[in-house]
């Protein structure tokens, strides 16, 4: 007769009691349902699936399942031709439609698809996102640039740092700069610059646009004196990462200026090697080091908080809110 030995079975039996034991009611969780975020940047578009699970005293978590990142760079064709070309708008159509067989087979129940600055300025950007609509059944939609200040303070990233203080919100994508004041853990203001990554490394940020965004930021210094930088996007969490910092979460300008020195001294293609970063990655880099280092240094703050948080993050928090409003969110 086959079967399990007694030594084999209580060993199992202890096994099995272990593992039982390291959980808690409190730990018990149920999935209520998946979410996503389709972000079209100027550098990359995103997909973002993500569980909303709810706890057993009731609290709801939001718990990624999937994260795919596309470089298009459809800033290169808005930003200096005016519009995009059909090149991209295919390939643009290609990704949505992965997009869309993504969250159909993930059975993602709610998304939200928005686009930023670079089909906000093209000429064709309404054109595309009707293309898009039609042949992807995407429901995209272009977002002002405070509507996006205003996603990313969704992403709550505020509340990992001290009360009572004051802190800027600054996300550096392709085509602008979005700048958001959090006054005691609440969104004051946000402002939106036409400053970006892309842009400069093709020369075409106005020095007024930059004047601006400085001035801005001087204000700011003057009238809230802000604790710390929130730094969101995929090139401050490079930076981060590159690094090495022992802080958690935390690159101070000292050596966010260090690994830009380093940086800047290599082409994109030794970046590529001695860094390990990808094509689309390690040419816009050090613009965007540049961005965080100027606005750093017309704030006089030290330091940079690095939540390793994206657009899509705040999306995905916001989807939760926006089920209110019918026009907000697209149902499966």
């Amino acid at each position: 007769m086959y079967g399990i030995s007694p030594t084999i079975f209580v060993v199992l039996i202890s096994c099995f009691t272990t593992f039982f034991n390291s959980f808690t009611l409190k730990d018990i969780k149920m999935i209520l349902k998946k979410i996503a975020a389709i972000d079209v940047g100027s550098n990359a578009v995103r997909l973002l699936i993500t569980r909303v699970i709810k706890t057993r005293d009731c609290r709801l978590k939001l718990k990624k399942e999937l994260l795919l990142r596309v470089p298009l760079r459809l800033g290169e064709d808005s930003f200096i031709k005016g519009e995009i070309s059909a090149v991209l708008e295919n390939r643009l159509i290609t990704a949505m439609q992965t997009f869309y067989n993504l969250i159909q087979e993930y059975q993602v129940e709610t998304y939200c698809a928005y686009a930023t600055a670079a089909l906000r300025e093209a000429r064709n950007g309404e054109q595309i996102v009707l293309d898009v609509n039609q042949k992807a059944n995407i429901h995209l939609r272009i977002i002002s640039g405070a509507e996006e200040a205003k996603l990313i303070v969704e992403s709550h990233a505020a509340k990992k740092l001290q009360a009572g203080q004051n802190f800027i919100y600054v996300d550096v994508g392709g085509g602008s700069t979005e700048i958001a004041l959090i006054i005691h853990g609440t969104l004051a203001e946000s402002k939106s610059f036409r400053v970006g990554t892309i842009r400069l490394l093709n020369e075409k940020v106005a020095a007024a646009e930059m004047d601006d965004l400085l001035n801005y930021l001087r204000l700011i210094k003057k009238k809230y004196n802000p604790a710390k930088i929130l730094g969101l996007g995929g090139n401050i969490n490079k930076v981060y990462r590159l690094v090495k910092t022992a802080k958690k979460r935390i690159l101070t300008v000292q050596k966010l200026r260090k690994i830009y020195h380093k940086l800047e001294l290599l082409s994109v293609e030794e970046r590529m090697s001695k860094y390990e970063l990808k094509p689309d990655r390690a040419d816009v880099i050090v613009p965007a080091c540049e961005i965080f280092l100027a606005i750093a240094g017309v704030t006089g703050i030290t330091e940079i908080f690095v939540p390793n948080l994206k657009l899509v993050d705040g999306m995905t928090r916001s989807i939760l809110e926006a089920e209110k409003s019918p026009d907000s969110v697209t149902s499966l």
